[in-house]
């Protein structure tokens, strides 16, 4: 399973969007709907799922799922 397949299962056990609405450029609150919990509780799910940590404010820079992909495979 690629990236971004991972992260796309992700979202939808987190936020419960539909999987139409997750692309490369999909906003996590505009688009996706995140509230400042699901954010954290999906940041939780990557450093879980990926085995890296995020910082805080690394995380807050994350705000489309292109962003979160570029910096899970940067990492």
């Amino acid at each position: 399973m690629d990236t971004f397949e991972k992260v796309k299962e992700i979202l939808l056990e987190n936020l419960g969007c539909s999987d139409e609405d997750i692309t490369m450029d999909s906003d996590l609150i505009e688009d996706l709907g995140a509230d400042s919990l699901d954010i954290v509780e999906l940041s939780l799910a990557l450093e879980e799922n990926f085995g890296l940590t995020v910082a805080d404010e690394d995380f807050e820079k994350l705000q489309t799922v292109g962003a979160i992909i570029e910096y899970i495979e940067r990492d």
